[in-house]
């Protein structure tokens, strides 16, 4: 009805309902051809088969994805990770060739404008086109930069404010830079990480495999590490690949401990330099000594990054060059991004606990911020100790400790030829007599002299059955095995950081549990620099502090729960209580999927615990017992002590009376007192009474040096003075200058 010019334009509506009626006239044909060929299946869609598809990850994938359980929670507690991991590893070092540690770490923040400056990341484009800035893009680039160009923004906001008075221009500015700061103080910010130790450095061919691949390392078999899952640094990497992108840089002069070690042989021989050098293996020949220590001639510099996909090193840069420094050590630079607000705390208690637990160990770490200068700060503890404990030494599996899976994992790698060398050689505590004794527990498929290699599967779990229950025919495991810290480092440790009043240690006697040993140390002290009211429990595992989830952990049950300190004349809940415990094992049994904290369900390690904390508490009550009677001893004393004066006085002055009564009697004659106190003097008193009451030539005596000046009032205190010490110290039983 209307023209063509006239009709409305909406040809959006009406694209849509052509859309609609194709749409709809499609799908009633298809339903028509659909009930034609009901007997016709519908095809698997392509998008269902995929999802079907099967994909297998590497470890390094499976770990960047599930980077809570290394301890990557959030950006905070990465970066104290990432810190507590370089410095273990620089502890490892050091300790597997005998030499002291000296650890310096380095903290350097950055915001994000200085990074991407430092990394030469192009700046935002300008313009729609690239040529300009969006709206607002110069107010986020000022915020991201924390005070690179402060200058040159100031100088921009005062050209801005040319128009309006200058008041106004600075109220501006600094409302703008406050809120600018309180944004910046939210964000993660960028820092550069570097630990340097004085250990036994790296082979330059083996540093891409100990450093860019996950799961391979030198701490697997049965014995104590530090380690909690062969992480460790390799960790550090995926977290700097994932926050940063940027490769970990390592810096090493290695020299292996065999050769430190015939050094140390050889010491009283040195004379003899040139038979010494012909003894010298390769390595030898490429070393000088210094300060008793072999050094290498070459500096390995390694620039290192890692294919997260294949778990595989990618070498950037490996380089060598000549030792002029004469340095043997690793240092390790790695930049990634993180929080230091939230977590300086934890940082600075993480350096503290390590110093208690090794005191053989110097240990600094410099913090700076290239925004602010004034936040820089500096923490260093130094060496209290120059005893190392010995090291750790690795022990074959104990039969109450094994599995069906590891048994036949043993049966693979075995060399004995006959079942009872299997038991005897590669388990531990196992005779050739309790070998065959256990062999007869197993029944008639088994043989002293049949092969291993002919066990197959049922005979492996009858085979396990038989070792996991059979405690009485091999020796319990051996505590020998471990390193503990010692109770004399321990008590150097602990007076070092905290420096208490009263300190007392204790170890207990190794146990173990499913086979594997452990030892518990422990100590309690009263008092000390910056401590609270009330019972703080300090953990650690394997030598190595534990700060989270420490509510949990059987030290902190134990010390709460099971320690009646009140019997120990402590009070726990006004004194200031101070409680570390120490546990070492081949297997340390941590609960949770961060291994922060060991449960107290293991009765074994529970006991142990209580235990070590009893013996700790007798001692402090034998001392705080000693302690309180010398306390009661000074305050009669000096109770004693405050009424002398007017003792002496008082005193003196009746003697004086004493004396003017005397004098008057000889020249007036006697004066007779009245009736009734001559009866009471006639009756009969007690035999003390009678033995105390001076006779009269006493008094006369008395009288006669108060006349003659010889018996003063000075005299009287000093007599009383010395008469409270001599009896007050006889009463108690020792003198009180002995502490």
């Amino acid at each position: 009805k209307h023209p063509p010019s006239t009709l409305p334009k909406i040809p959006s509506i009406m694209t849509v309902s052509r859309k609609r009626t194709s749409a709809s006239a499609s799908a009633s044909s298809s339903a028509t051809n659909t009930t034609n060929h009901t007997r016709k299946r519908a095809k698997p869609s392509t998008r269902h088969q995929k999802d079907e598809i099967q994909q297998s990850k590497s470890p390094a994938e499976f770990f960047a994805e599930n980077q809570s359980i290394a301890g990557f929670d959030n950006p905070g507690k990465s970066l104290y990770t990432t810190l507590r991991e370089l410095i273990e590893n620089s502890l490892d070092a050091c300790e597997s060739v005998d030499v002291l540690p000296d650890i310096h770490v380095v903290i350097e923040e950055m915001s994000e404008g200085q990074f991407n400056r430092m990394r030469g990341v192009p700046d935002r484009g300008r313009g729609n086109g690239g040529g300009g800035r969006a709206v607002g893009e110069e107010r986020e680039e000022m915020e991201y930069d924390y005070g690179g160009n402060d200058q040159e923004n100031n100088e921009n906001m005062e050209n801005k404010n040319d128009g309006e008075p200058k008041s106004n221009a600075a109220k501006r500015q600094s409302s703008s830079n406050a809120a600018n700061a309180k944004r910046n103080h939210k964000k993660d910010a960028y820092f550069l990480l570097t630990v340097r130790d004085n250990g036994c450095g790296m082979a330059h061919g083996a540093i891409p495999d100990l450093l860019g691949r996950v799961l391979s390392g030198s701490k697997y078999g049965v014995r104590q590490t530090r380690g909690k899952f062969g992480l460790g640094a390799k960790m550090a990497l995926i977290w700097s690949k994932k926050s940063t992108g940027v490769p970990i840089r390592i810096k090493t002069s290695h020299v292996s401990a065999d050769a430190n070690k015939r050094k140390k042989k050889r010491k009283s021989d040195s004379d003899d330099d040139d038979d010494d050098e012909e003894e010298e293996d390769d390595v030898g020949k490429n070393n000088e000594i210094v300060g008793g220590r072999k050094v290498g001639k070459i500096v390995s510099t390694c620039v290192l990054d890692i294919d997260i996909y294949k778990n595989q090193p990618r070498v950037i840069q490996h380089t060598q060059e000549p030792n002029t420094e004469q340095w043997i050590g690793t240092e390790i630079q790695v930049l990634v991004a993180g929080n230091w607000t939230t977590y300086k705390s934890r940082v600075v208690q993480y350096l503290r606990q390590l110093a208690i637990i090794t005191p053989y160990a110097r240990l600094e770490m410099t913090y700076s911020n290239r925004s602010d200068e004034k936040k820089g700060m500096n923490f260093k503890f130094e060496r209290r100790s120059e005893q190392m404990p010995p090291a750790a030494r690795e022990v074959k599996h104990h039969p109450s400790s094994v599995n069906n899976l590891l048994v036949q994992q043993l049966l693979e790698r075995t060399n004995a030829k006959t079942l009872v060398k299997f038991l005897t050689n590669d388990l531990s505590g196992i005779t050739p007599a309790s070998a065959r004794r256990l062999i007869e527990r197993l029944g008639n498929s088994f043989e002293p002299d049949m092969d291993p290699a002919d066990l197959d599967d049922k005979l492996v779990t009858r085979f396990v059955q038989v070792l996991r229950s059979a405690d009485d025919l091999f020796k319990s495991p051996d505590g020998g095995c471990l390193s503990p810290l010692g109770e004399y480092n321990l008590n150097l440790g602990i007076q070092k950081v905290v420096e208490p009043d009263i300190i007392a240690t204790a170890r207990d006697k190794p146990g173990a549990y499913d086979g594997h040993p452990f030892i518990v140390e422990a100590a309690v002290s009263l008092g000390g620099k910056d401590a609270k009211e009330g019972i703080t429990v300090v953990r650690f595992a394997n030598r190595i502090p534990l700060l989270f989830e420490g509510g949990a952990d059987v030290a902190t049950r134990v010390a709460n729960g099971k320690i009646k300190w009140s019997s120990y004349k402590i009070d726990h809940k006004r004194d200031k209580i101070g409680v570390f415990v120490s546990i070492v094992s081949t297997k340390v049994p941590f609960k949770g999927t961060g291994k922060e904290y060991i449960g107290d369900d293991i009765i074994e390690i529970q006991q142990s615990v209580k235990r070590a904390l009893q013996n700790c508490c007798q001692q402090l009550r034998a001392h705080l017992t000693k302690k309180n009677a010398l306390r009661d001893v000074k305050e009669r004393k000096s109770r004693l002590l405050k009424y002398i004066p007017d003792v002496s006085r008082s005193v003196f002055g009746i003697l004086e009376a004493m004396q003017k009564r005397k004098s008057e009697e000889a020249e007036s004659g006697p004066r007779y007192s009245s009736p009734r106190k001559r009866i009471a003097g006639a009756g009969a008193g007690s035999s003390r009474q009678q033995h105390l009451k001076p006779t009269e030539s006493e008094v006369f005596s008395v009288l006669e040096r108060v006349s003659n000046g010889d018996l003063t009032e000075d005299t009287i205190k000093e007599h009383l003075v010395e008469a409270v010490e001599e009896n007050v110290n006889a009463g108690i039983g020792f003198d009180e200058n002995e502490e």
